[in-house]
């Protein structure tokens, strides 16, 4: 996984900061124009052939950032008309990120090469397990015939010395379903119709090309205009934070929201119904039950494991519930999700309780771009505490304990947690799919109960996170302790 501590990240940011600071100062006409030129300036080192191929990259990140997709992107259009009609937009549009063409490195197909390690040694295991022939020895080491090669990995596995590669290509690699291939002139392209909106291209793209299409310029232009706008932060939001408890309600109402709703109090209600649910279930002599808590997951099953479709949980997710929460809270509000996730936009489009889904980066920059200090923000605590189950949520396994925590009968529960949605993921998803339909056994082992999440290690190591995931599970676990016991139902 790539280090979220990189140059591609932080331009990110950066970008965002500058963008909200000058649309909360109302400079949008003389100043958005200048943003490529002021991050690209003479005398800068360019990252690609020059200063101007640097800042025509920078503008379509920009445009992005005002929730636009570059696919239509014009050329002969400025930035300023871009945010012009951002301005006018009433909703965000589909689909919820786009790939910035000229930063895509158009890299070579995935393949194996033979380093400067190779020993060219007597026992040559990687020539002689190689079953297609591919390998033979040129000028004193081994060469692969990348015309025979069928990408096996046996060489890799076999040689003694790692002296064999595999050079990826990142993007692809890392998406679990391949909804990412090249186009005619080698650079990637999404099938948003087979994408599960995981996020995995995003973050392991090291030139930055695949971007999300930021709501938070959306989110600003509501609040700049008086309206009734209502944070919901989800627990992984919390834990990106060190802070005391409050203090981020603290923050986010001097930030311009006019309410927060902790969506963790969603994740309680979500878990008191899959209980039931579940209890249900067992009673039917179901199979098994999957969470519906990770929309990246349940858009996984619908387009690729679509037998395992009937096992997907009927319960709303946290967001609903706590969208549910603001509109009854709120009347009026506009409503605004704060979490980690790529897929929660898919999730928020499709759910017309949410209006916007804005990730922890977005709000992290809309605290930079107004000077709040989250640790020294002035504290404003809900009004109704959830429990410590709702807010282990953000993090594996967080899901199946707290229904286990509500069953009358916890020796019912046979759990079993998938944790990431990588190809392997896809692979042991497409296992229980065919248990579910009878082509494998149903065993004594098969669990009965299935809780997926699509980050490793929960929401809390979601690809919009601000904080190293394993200083978020022990902001989690801080945070997570202060909550009320979970009651059985």
């Amino acid at each position: 996984m790539l280090n979220m501590n990189n140059n591609a990240h932080r331009l990110k940011r950066e970008i965002l900061v500058r963008l909200t600071k000058i649309q909360l100062e109302g400079r949008l006409d003389e100043a958005v124009d200048n943003i490529p030129k002021e991050l690209a300036p003479f005398g800068s080192t360019s990252i690609r052939c020059c200063i101007y191929h640097d800042r025509e990259i920078i503008r379509q990140r920009v445009i992005a950032r005002l929730g636009w997709s570059l696919e239509d992107y014009d050329d002969n259009k400025r930035i300023s008309e871009y945010a012009k009609e951002a301005l006018a937009r009433e909703k965000p549009i589909w689909p919820i990120h786009t790939v910035i063409d000229e930063a895509c490195n158009a890299c070579v197909r995935s393949h194996f090469m033979v380093t400067n390690a190779c020993q060219a040694c007597l026992a040559r295991p990687c020539l002689t397990n190689c079953g297609k022939k591919a390998i033979e020895i040129k000028d004193g080491r081994s060469w692969i015939d990348g015309s025979k090669c069928v990408s096996c990995g046996l060489c890799v596995q076999n040689c003694p010395y790692k002296a064999i590669i595999k050079i990826p290509v990142p993007c692809e690699e890392a998406c679990p379903v391949g909804a990412i291939t090249k186009n005619e002139s080698g650079k990637e392209r999404i099938d948003y119709h087979k994408c599960i909106s995981c996020g995995n291209c995003m973050r392991e793209c090291p030139f930055g090309a695949l971007v999300d299409k930021s709501q938070l310029f959306d989110v600003v232009k509501h609040i700049m205009a008086g309206k009734k706008v209502v944070a919901m932060y989800a627990p992984a939001a919390a834990a990106q934070f060190r802070v005391e408890s409050g203090q981020l309600e603290g923050a986010l109402l001097a930030s311009g929201f006019s309410g927060v709703v902790e969506v963790a109090l969603g994740a309680d209600i979500t878990a008191d119904r899959e209980t039931e649910e579940f209890e249900e279930r067992v009673k039917q002599s179901d199979k098994m039950m999957t969470t519906s808590c990770c929309p990246a997951y349940v858009r996984a099953v619908r387009l690729h494991v679509p037998q395992l479709a009937d096992c997907i949980s009927t319960t709303s997710t946290p967001m609903h519930y706590a969208a549910e929460i603001a509109k009854k809270e709120y009347p009026d509000c506009i409503t605004v999700f704060i979490g980690p996730c790529l897929a929660k936009r898919q999730e928020g489009m499709d759910d017309e309780l949410v209006d916007y889904v804005i990730t922890i980066e977005e709000i992290g920059s809309l605290f930079v771009a107004k000077n709040i200090d989250v640790a020294k923000a002035e504290s404003a605590p809900g009004k109704k505490l959830p429990t410590s189950s709702g807010r282990n949520f953000a993090k594996s396994g967080g899901v199946a304990q707290a229904v286990k925590a509500r069953l009358k009968n916890p020796s019912i529960l046979k759990e079993a947690i998938i944790d990431g949605l990588d190809k392997a993921g896809m692979k042991r998803l497409a296992e229980l799919g065919k248990i579910n339909t009878g082509e494998l056994p149903h065993t004594a082992d098969t669990p009965n109960l299935v809780e997926v999440m699509s980050c490793q290690g929960g929401c809390i190591s979601g690809p919009l996170v601000v904080t190293n995931p394993k200083v978020a599970l022990m902001q989690l676990g801080k945070y997570a302790e202060k909550g009320e016991p979970a009651t059985v139902k």
